[in-house]
């Protein structure tokens, strides 16, 4: 059994949270360089110039990629034979998010009460956290940090079997163009199938936690997003919705059995500061 202290987990979500907010990871930076390299549209271009300037500065001077740092989204996988001490995983992965928050002076964007009140937790807490245990003796930590633009464009159906391949194209197409230049494209494109309507929004996120352009283990799935990803850099929305041929980076399904009767699908996008992190410990 390996022991792993809250005290190591609130100290790693703090370093993650902090570097997620301020350093793209490299695949990110590369596609957004090979997209500003292939651009035909003057306005897309410079646009895309413009991230790339944004993305240097961020870096060089430790300053947050975007001014929304968003809602800080956990997945966390616990192998079966660890056991966290002096504390307990939620309450160390909110205190984490706490102190990076408060120490990095992050933007602090969450309110407690999402109709009423709405007043401002004022430490961008709580993180939304799943927790998954898998085989091992390791804590793997990878966070998601989410900013509202992207996030509020997202999208459920509730698709019938009948509908097949070609509903799900429409839909996640349907998505793209509904959500014009909000998500701050060129985005990453996340997409659920199978399981329940909650799960499929989960399966959404988690896919965006996939390095950027890996892809699907199954090649059937993986066609599926090589297709898509044409077909919407093909609706001209372009970097920023400003029109061009680069609207989003990568599409990346996740899927799961589901009921004979069922067919659930969600979009989950990223903006193009496609930002997360992640460590095991």
């Amino acid at each position: 059994m390996k022991e792993i202290k809250a005290a190591d987990i609130i100290k790693t979500v703090k370093e993650l949270c902090l570097k997620a907010a301020c350093d793209l990871p490299g695949k990110v930076e590369q596609s957004l360089y090979k997209a500003c390299m292939n651009e035909v549209s003057q306005f897309g271009r410079f646009a895309l110039n413009t991230i790339m300037e944004n993305i240097e500065y961020a870096r060089k001077l430790n300053l947050p990629i975007c001014q929304d740092t968003g809602m800080v989204i956990i997945f966390a996988e616990i192998g079966q034979d660890v056991h966290i001490v002096e504390g307990d995983l939620n309450t160390a992965i909110n205190e984490g998010v706490r102190q990076a928050y408060t120490d990095g002076y992050l933007r602090k964007s969450i309110v407690t009460d999402p109709i009423f009140k709405r007043k401002n937790s004022q430490d961008n807490t709580p993180a939304v956290i799943h927790a998954e245990i898998v085989p091992g003796g390791s804590l793997k930590i990878f966070i998601l940090p989410k900013g509202g633009g992207s996030e509020n464009m997202g999208r459920l159906c509730m698709l019938k079997p009948s509908d097949g391949i070609a509903g799900v194209r429409r839909f996640v197409i349907e998505s793209v163009l509904a959500a014009g230049g909000n998500p701050c494209p060129p985005t990453i494109v996340g997409v659920g199938i199978g399981g329940t309507m909650d799960l499929a929004a989960v399966l959404a996120k988690k896919a965006l936690c996939r390095e950027l352009g890996k892809s699907n283990d199954n090649e059937e799935y993986a066609e599926l997003e090589k297709s898509l990803l044409e077909d919407i850099n093909r609706t001209g929305v372009g970097p920023q919705g400003l029109g061009g041929r680069n609207t989003a980076l990568a599409v990346h399904i996740e899927y799961f059995p589901t009921h004979i009767t069922s067919m659930p699908v969600a979009v989950s996008f990223n903006c193009h500061a496609a930002r997360s992190a992640w460590a095991v410990l």
